[in-house]
């Protein structure tokens, strides 16, 4: 008997994406929406596939509703599927254990929910298939669930759905850890996990072990294509699998590199050339960039310190390619001047950059800084203090940061009056 599945994780149904409104232009509802065209595209796709069943590995849900339209928005999905006559097997995750999710409905008949309590086994005789899994009764499970899991059917395809860490993953909370010989141990035919957001194969084949990825990415750290796994089994045995993308926005990072460029319409020019070949590969999805400027460049000076303007002119360039949302601008190019040759010419500008060279490698005298600008900490707004921008007012480096751009604001002074000479 041949036949399909697919095996999906981490939908983060409704993820509320607290923080867009301070970026400015962002299609808010647009990517709020997203995780829900991208379920109704997991949807679509089991039944334009006449799959025989779907697998959800965990974190359906992103935490607590904040009412029940969430709920009543998965039940209209899995209801789809009924009426197509496809099974769906889940499990509950961290972000919705069952001590998180406070509401409840009463889900089709199709969706088996396995208990939280232990593992337990899901049979189709039909297909000979036999689904072994567990849930998280409360969001921090640090134990390895997958030692209880019972062992495999005989004559039985056998599949395990596991949300766990695995052997850790960076950016991820270490839940539910196994080693991959825990798994393999345990005979099954197909590991269907999830928690991990980036798809991962950590078993290509006898068994498969594998995280599909998270359905729709959600922020810049979640980069690039995402979907779910379709699984083809032949006679009994797993014969292939394929990611399929189902994501409805697709963030990605637009690296550009400067060194060439000699004017600001020259890195215009690059940007735009390098967000095209992007657009090209998203097959017609909603676009959103972050760009990071890079490459050692004559434009350094200018670049940091006309900031305002080229980002501007970025995101009005991105707006006439349609379907794309600017996110932030890094700016991450280095200057070409050389500061030791400056300094040997003995001027007011090359004693102060020397200062300030020598203030950057002494330890003490930056701590002393860091300690005047906290009396000015609790006026300064939330974004300037915390986040992957903020300052923080016990690192050193960022403040070694700040002073390259004094240098570099110094050096595109001393520069243009120079030309103008």
């Amino acid at each position: 008997m041949s036949f399909t599945f697919i095996h999906a994780a981490d939908i983060h149904l409704d993820s509320p994406l607290k923080g867009l409104e301070k970026y400015e232009g962002a299609p808010i509802e647009d990517i709020r929406n997203a995780t829900r065209e991208a379920l109704k595209n997991l949807v679509n796709l089991a039944i334009e596939r006449n799959v025989s069943f779907l697998i959800i590995a965990g974190d359906l849900y992103d935490g607590d509703w904040k009412d029940y339209n969430t709920g009543l928005f998965f039940v209209r999905q899995m209801t789809r599927l009924q009426q197509a006559g496809i099974n769906v097997y889940m499990i509950r995750g961290n972000h919705d254990a069952q001590s998180i999710i406070t509401k409840e409905l009463k889900l089709p008949d199709n969706v088996k929910e396995f208990p939280v309590h232990q593992p337990t086994t899901e049979v189709d005789e039909e297909l000979k298939v036999a689904l072994h899994g567990q849930g998280f009764m409360t969001r921090s499970v640090t134990e390895n669930l997958s030692k209880d899991y019972p062992r495999k059917k005989e004559g039985y395809l056998n599949i395990g759905i596991l949300h766990t860490s695995a052997t850790g993953r960076e950016g991820h909370e270490n839940y539910a850890p196994c080693s991959v010989e825990d798994l393999i141990a345990k005979g099954y035919d197909y590991w269907a996990l999830g928690h991990i957001h980036l798809r991962e194969a950590l078993h290509a084949y006898d068994p498969v072990i594998l995280f599909p990825g998270n359905i729709q990415g959600r922020h810049i750290r979640e980069t690039g294509e995402k979907g779910c796994t379709i699984v083809h089994v032949k006679d009994g045995s797993i014969d292939a699998y394929e990611h399929q993308a189902i994501d409805v926005i697709r963030w990605e990072v637009c690296t550009v590199d400067v060194s060439f460029a000699e004017t600001m319409e020259d890195v215009i020019e690059e940007a735009r050339m390098q967000l095209e070949q992007l657009q090209q590969q998203t097959d017609g999805r909603f676009l959103a960039v972050r760009f990071q400027l890079t490459g050692a460049s004559p434009m350094h000076n200018q670049l940091i310190v006309n900031k305002e303007y080229v980002m501007n002119n970025l995101r009005s360039m991105a707006i006439t390619l349609g379907d794309v949302w600017v996110e932030k601008i890094k700016f991450n190019t280095t200057r070409l001047v050389d500061l030791d040759q400056l300094k040997e010419q003995h001027t007011p500008v090359a004693t102060i950059l020397e200062f300030l060279e020598n203030v950057k490698e002494d330890e003490e005298t930056l701590q002393l800084l860091l300690e005047e600008f906290k009396d000015i900490y609790h006026a300064l707004p939330y974004e300037v203090k915390h986040g992957e921008d903020g300052f923080h007012f016990s690192d050193s480096s960022a403040l070694k940061d700040r002073l390259q751009e004094v240098e570099d604001l110094i050096l595109y002074y001393f520069q243009t009056k120079e030309g103008a000479r």
